[in-house]
């Protein structure tokens, strides 16, 4: 095999040149998988004007998709990749429209990829107008369906960079039929230069970190991941780690290869990467083998691939950190905010809500200007964005296929497609862990204001604040850009973190709200600054929860450019729009800071004065209307438990017949307990329960009483649908107890002791559990129980630092939760002290005043005595005895009287009128009373010499109890 390869080595190298060469001419290539092809693609080299009516052209590198069968027509679709990306950012979307149908073209910008030129941030003499050339070029195209002559039925798509042009070029050409941009800007001005109390980007505040990324990584290396939401990141390196040839001009000779002069000398390493970097600016080559020429290439290329003029402004701000009258009209004129307002492609824009570098307000100008035009707009929010998350790129991909299929195959809107949709956690999807996500849905969008506000009050006096000399330290918001090459931004999104540095900040909190807040929009305040100069400040709301933890929703902070006085100037302040729910009991905080890690920041120190104004509130914008759709979830996930369901199933009929609920008893729709002939056996053959049956009122507070193996606790497990009895049952309210019965949301219980999270504080184990319930926050009425069981401070703590009494407190509370009509608890007072215990009987026999019922299980005879009204006694599974407490005990009243000699004082407590009887125990004296108070009992044994030391009652119930037992066990012996 080697010999053979060393004599046709030449021949081998003429054929992968004829095979390059047939690339770079457009040759077809199909996509290969494992089942057919989806698509077909073709790679050419297309010219556009240098400038303007030049007949001078530079190469776009550019890809041709079409559906692996048919000749069309088909409708086309054009991708444009985000900053630092290129075509290859496009292709897995590409070859999904071609699959669905779509002539699809991407191509590389200029000055990205293999194109040539230099990068003009989407200027409409530049890269506007090659979308306009490549549609021209679309039209000529057999394959694709035409509209008219010269104009080919065509939608165009794009994220960040890639979203700007395709709104710019719907502007410029209005043969684009649909379109579809993603994260993109509005004006890069604003953008760029943003300035909360609306003053406009002159007045705005200098982006720093953001616009360092963007200009020292154009052209340079791939910005795809971080502007293009979603994309896959684009393949740099071909099987063999070398970076992939750019496509050569077929009438070109290859420089490098056989065609290129013999007699040439050859070039050094780094002269043939300044060839392709001129090749690509479109320079003339021909003198780089002189050594001196490098220098002034290197000059010519000090700002990478980007135009000499937006070199100059860019490197002017970068030293002053303000924006200039000349950087902020060019910005303007290459933004769509110069040309929106004639689009009239109908539009579906897309657009993160992390997203620190376009905010939402981008978004929102846009919105704005194209519901001006009345345009067909559907605006949907998603989680991810430049700083990360997820950015739902399956999702979002079928949303643009289903707007390009509605538009431009039936010419009409998408059929239920929402106008406005925000995606919001939903919880954990079990696959790798990551985050659920609902899409919440409204009819329309209304912008940033919402529907409906709601203010929050403030409190907090006069602080000051102080520029930090040379602005270092700053304080932290966001990692802006940091996420493609760390992933610190993607951790600081999911815990929220933030910095900000002691001394620079003001700091004003809410009281803790009374139930959810579920804001959607651009939250607003007003602050007076006081001082002497121009002030920069950073406006941020936190969410600070129950444990002090505080998160700032999406990584966003406001820059402010405020003119401070000594009387003090009132600024009104536009938040960053977000999509957050503030949950009930969490604060809300404000802070004020002079400095951002993000953001340009005076380097001269000064101090200033930070109160709030007007009303001392926060306004927060709200869309209640916004209704949340299913949760998307993966087929496994269903289809999983599906499976293990319908195997299940089989094996109970098999093995038994499966247990039916009855129909509800309307005869005991209002009574809380029904016990009827219950009966449970385990499988070794034991009795648990035997024929069991009573009956509970409301305003009954009910004792279960017998020894350990009584079958206290099998019976109030079949009670709470754990266990399904062998005969018999309880109903609840007339209706049948089984597993997952509805009936059971009207019962709270703590059975077999407590539990809780260790790690989450006694507040977030309440939430937790009720919201597992699905029911509403606030009807658990947490604050009421917590108030019952008597936590205080401790329910901001983690569990973990709980004693055992403060454990079963937190149990009690749980089963309090909304305050159901049924309560049961199993051992209540374990772990209490005895102040508890008796705090804890109030607690119980006050909750039955209400009409509610109680049942408790317990071993304190004395406890039940005195807080149960009604017992059922239970041994060996069996019922003993059941009935008023009073009913079970007997009538007699005793006392039992502490005195040192209980003999010697035995005749006179039989001598005064009202004792019926009295008997000498080890205790003391047993006294039967019949119509005496115990106070005058006490003052007459004074009286007649009887030292008294303390009067009890006798336990009663625990000599009934004991008496029932043994007669039981009596009864049962042969």
């Amino acid at each position: 095999m080697k010999t053979w390869l060393s004599q046709h080595r030449r021949w081998a190298a003429v054929a992968a040149a004829v095979l390059a060469l047939a690339v770079g001419a457009g040759a077809w290539t199909v996509a290969a998988g494992p089942g057919a092809p989806s698509h077909r693609v073709s790679e050419e080299v297309l010219p556009v004007p240098e400038e303007p009516g030049s007949d001078t052209t530079l190469g776009l590198d550019t890809s041709f998709f079409l559906p692996a069968q048919g000749d069309g027509p088909f409708p086309a679709v054009l991708i444009a990749h985000g900053f630092g990306g290129s075509k290859d950012s496009s292709a897995a979307q590409a070859e999904q429209l071609a699959a669905a149908g779509y002539a699809v073209l991407t191509w590389s910008a200029r000055g990205f990829g293999a194109s040539q030129g230099r990068i003009g941030l989407n200027d409409p003499d530049h890269e506007v107008a090659d979308v306009s050339h490549l549609i021209d070029w679309l039209a000529e195209r057999p394959e694709v369906g035409l509209d008219g002559d010269g104009d080919p039925r065509v939608g165009m798509t794009g994220s960040s960079y890639g979203g700007a042009v395709t709104l710019m070029a719907a502007g410029h050409d209005h043969r684009i039929d649909a379109i579809t941009p993603q994260a993109t800007y509005h004006d890069l001005g604003d953008a760029f230069f943003p300035e909360s109390t609306g003053a406009g980007a002159r007045q705005g505040v200098f982006k720093r970190m953001w616009t360092s990324l963007m200009f020292t990584w154009g052209g340079f290396g791939d910005f795809g991941g971080l502007a293009e939401p979603g994309a896959e990141a684009p393949d740099e390196e071909d099987a063999d780690g070398a970076p992939d040839a750019a496509p050569q001009d077929p009438g070109e000779p290859d420089p490098g290869g056989e065609g290129a002069q013999e007699s040439a000398d050859p070039l050094t390493p780094s002269q043939q990467e300044l060839a392709e970097l001129a090749r690509r600016l479109g320079l003339d080559t021909a003198d780089l083998a002189d050594p001196g020429s490098s220098d002034a290439l290197g000059e010519t290329i000090r700002c990478g691939f980007y135009r000499e003029e937006i070199c100059r402004l860019y490197e002017e701000v970068a030293e002053t950190g303000r924006p200039t009258e000349d950087i902020v009209e060019l910005l303007h004129r290459n933004s769509p905010a110069s040309v929106v307002d004639r689009v009239e492609a109908p539009t579906l824009l897309v657009h993160g809500m992390r997203d620190s570098l376009f905010t939402l307000d981008q978004a929102d100008a846009n919105a704005r200007a194209l519901r001006g035009n009345d345009v067909p707009l559907d605006v949907v929010w998603v989680e991810g964005g430049h700083d990360g998350g997820d950015h739902e790129g399956g999702y979002v991909r079928e949303r643009i296929r289903e707007w390009f299929d509605a538009w431009l195959k039936e010419d009409r809107p998408p059929a239920e497609s929402p106008g406005f949709t925000v995606s919001r956690p939903a919880g954990v999807s079990g696959a790798g862990r990551q985050d659920a996500v609902q899409h919440a849905e409204a009819e329309s969008y209304t912008g940033l204001d919402g529907t409906e506000q709601e203010a929050v009050e403030l409190s907090g006096s006069l602080q000051p604040v102080t520029v930090p000399p040379g602005g270092s330290p700053a304080s932290v918001s966001s990692l802006p850009g940091l996420s493609g090459l760390t992933g610190l931004s993607e951790l600081a999104g999911r815990s929220g973190f933030a910095i900000d540095m002691p001394g620079q900040v003001a700091t004003f909190e809410s009281a803790p709200l009374p139930s959810d807040l579920q804001v959607t929009g651009a939250p607003t305040v007003e602050v007076d600054v006081t001082g002497r100069g121009e002030a920069i400040l950073f406006a941020k709301v936190y969410d600070v929860d129950h444990d002090g933890r505080a998160t700032l929703p999406q990584q966003l902070v406001a820059p402010v450019r405020v003119r401070a006085s000594p009387e003090g100037t009132t600024a009104r302040i536009r938040l960053p729009a977000v999509d957050h729910r503030f949950a009930e009991g969490h604060t809300l905080r404000f802070t004020v800071s002079t400095s951002d890690m993000a953001f340009s920041s005076p380097v001269d120190t000064a101090t200033y004065g930070i109160s709030l104004a007007g009303e001392r509130t926060l306004t927060m914008p709200l869309r209640p209307e916004l209704s949340a759709a299913p949760v998307r979830l993966p087929e496994w996930t269903w289809a999983l438990p599906l499976t293990a369901v319908t195997v299940a199933a089989a094996l109970l009929l098999v093995g038994r017949r499966a247990a039916r609920p009855g129909r509800p008893d309307p005869d005991l729709a209002d009574v809380p307990l029904h016990v009827d002939g219950l009966t449970k056996r385990y499988a070794n053959d034991h009795l648990a329960v035997d024929d069991l049956s009573f009956r509970v009122e409301r305003g009954q507070v009910l004792g279960l009483l017998g020894p350990n193996g009584a079958g206290k606790t099998t019976a109030l497990r079949v009670l709470l649908g754990l266990v399904r009895p062998d005969a018999g049952g309880i109903r609840v309210f007339g209706h049948p107890v089984v597993p997952g019965a509805p009936v059971l949301s009207r019962l709270g219980a703590l059975v077999e002791g407590p539990g809780g999270l260790p790690h989450l504080s006694g507040r977030a184990n309440l939430e937790l559990y009720w919201r597992a319930t699905g029911r509403p926050l606030a009807e658990a009425r947490i604050d009421e129980a917590v108030r019952i069981a008597d936590l205080g401070t401790a329910l901001e703590h983690p569990v973990r630092t709980y004693s055992q009494g403060m454990r079963q407190r937190l149990a009690i509370a749980q089963a309090m939760l909304g305050l159901p009509d049924l309560l049961v608890l199993d051992e209540p007072t374990n772990g209490l002290d005895p102040p508890q215990i008796r705090e804890m009987r109030d607690v119980l026999v006050g909750y039955a005043a209400t009409g509610r019922t109680v049942v408790i299980s317990s071993h304190l005879l004395a406890e039940v005595e005195q807080t149960c009204t009604h017992v059922v006694v239970m041994d060996r599974g069996r019922r003993v005895a059941a009935g008023p407490v009073g009913a079970i005990v007997g009538e007699d009243t005793a006392i039992l009287v502490g005195t040192p000699d209980p003999a010697a004082a035995l005749d006179r407590v039989r001598a005064v009128t009202g004792v019926s009887a009295a008997e000498a125990t080890d205790e003391g004296l047993l006294v039967h009373l019949d119509g005496i108070a115990v106070g005058d009992l006490v003052a007459e044994l004074v009286g007649r010499g009887v030292r008294v030391d303390r009067v009890v009652p006798r336990r009663r119930l625990e000599d009934a109890f004991l008496s029932l037992i043994a007669g039981a066990e009596e009864g049962d012996r042969p």
